[in-house]
């Protein structure tokens, strides 16, 4: 909705939206049947031509080498249709950020010289989740140079489509963990049938068991979190834009019905009463756009504080979507709830997309002690010393204790 003036943006823009309406948008009710009906093979081969998998991977990488704006742009214009499609393309985006964080840059460009197909370059994360708050991770154990997982890990998302993963493991119990590339088609590593979800119905998960599974160890033992936290600083930005798309397509449905549908002798437009329901939806949508296209400024320019920034806008607009689709059923009165049009997927979608890169009560948590420097790191105990005096009472206590409290209770 926000125009950009940026010539090789509109293009981006423009041909992100033609794909998604011309190919994503015609088999939307179809394809989110899977897996009970088939799944989408063609789109992915369709998207994979068009290098929307390559979008975050440098150009010696065999990659488009765009930035932050341009992934959040392509995602938001997609995420309007068909919002599987993007839970595909950003959860092979968080796999690549973190080889590339861990400078496994020689096994990206050999997966993506490789790869003949979608399933050979796509690689599985389990996107749904902070690997910090999976109690019982794998075990990885080194046996002549080499590493063998065993346990299970749930939730894989791609799992069950990817030639390969990236499985966080620990090398011994109560270690910090670490991430191995592991081959999924060995017959070490046993994969469950598509787990149903609430959303991105299309963008399925697998509950994998490895039984001494080899896993190349991906940079540095115990160093995985680190390796999240760069790929979770910026994605979580392109997971709003996701939130943003999903916005702009139920306003656009809501709009073009309200225009059409008569009630009461006059078209639904013209009651007052939908009218605010539209324009609350109109001002969350746009309120949105220009969180994004801030919080791409700040990550362009690398300015102070860029990581709160950019978490403060991300749980704003998803929380903020969740709400917005709601009014986008409501607005198409009982049919919003029928799968023949889109308002039901997106509800579904909207909290979907919340739960990426972990539970979004969790993110919030995260970002509340982060913002006040609480914590040494997870699964420490907390060090209460806030940067910042909240002078607010609640119930007889300061609002400050109270954060503090949660924070403790969390980092136990």
């Amino acid at each position: 909705m926000i125009k950009s003036e940026n010539k090789e943006l509109k293009l981006v823009e423009k041909a992100a939206r033609e794909f998604s309406k011309k190919i994503l948008a015609p088999g939307r009710e179809e394809n989110d049947a899977f897996p009970f009906g088939p799944f989408f093979n063609d789109v992915l081969d369709k998207a994979f031509a068009l290098d929307l998998f390559h979008i975050q991977l440098p150009e010696h990488l065999g990659g488009m080498g765009h930035g932050i704006r341009v992934f959040c742009t392509i995602m938001d214009q997609i995420c309007q249709e068909d919002s599987s499609l993007g839970g595909i393309i950003f959860t092979n985006a968080l796999a690549q950020s973190v080889m590339l964080a861990s400078g496994s840059e020689a096994l990206l460009k050999s997966i993506a010289e490789q790869s003949q197909a979608v399933p050979d370059f796509l690689v599985a994360f389990s996107s749904l989740a902070n690997p910090n708050d999976i109690s019982d991770l794998p075990t990885a154990q080194s046996l002549d140079g080499s590493y063998f997982l065993s346990g299970a890990l749930n939730d894989l998302v791609l799992g069950g489509i990817a030639k390969q993963a990236v499985v966080p493991a620990r090398i011994s119990p109560g270690a910090p963990y670490s991430y191995f590339l592991v081959d999924l088609n060995g017959g070490d590593v046993i994969r469950s049938e598509p787990v149903m979800s609430h959303g991105l119905h299309a963008c399925p998960a697998v509950d994998a068991n490895f039984s001494s599974a080899k896993g190349i160890l991906l940079g540095i033992p115990g160093k995985g979190d680190s390796y999240f936290k760069k790929g979770f600083e910026t994605l979580q930005l392109v997971a709003a834009a996701m939130s943003a798309g999903v916005m702009k397509g139920s306003l656009q449905e809501a709009i073009a019905y309200c225009n059409k549908r008569v009630q009461g002798g006059r078209k639904l437009k013209d009651w007052s009463t939908m009218q605010m329901m539209l324009a609350d939806m109109t001002i969350q949508t746009y309120v949105a756009d220009m969180l994004i296209a801030r919080a791409c400024q700040a990550v362009e320019n690398r300015e102070n504080d860029w990581q709160i920034m950019v978490q403060a806008a991300s749980l704003h607009i998803q929380a903020a979507a969740t709400h917005l689709v709601s009014d986008g059923i409501q607005a198409l009165g009982g049919v919003g709830y029928m799968k023949d049009f889109g308002q039901e997927k997106r509800f579904r979608d909207a909290g979907q997309i919340q739960a990426l890169l972990g539970h979004a009560h969790l993110k919030k948590l995260r970002f509340i002690r982060q913002f006040l420097h609480i914590g040494k790191g997870a699964g420490e105990a907390a060090e209460l010393k806030p940067v910042i005096e909240v002078n607010v009472k609640e119930g007889g206590k300061r609002l400050t204790e109270g954060l503090l409290q949660a924070a403790t209770l969390q980092a136990k």
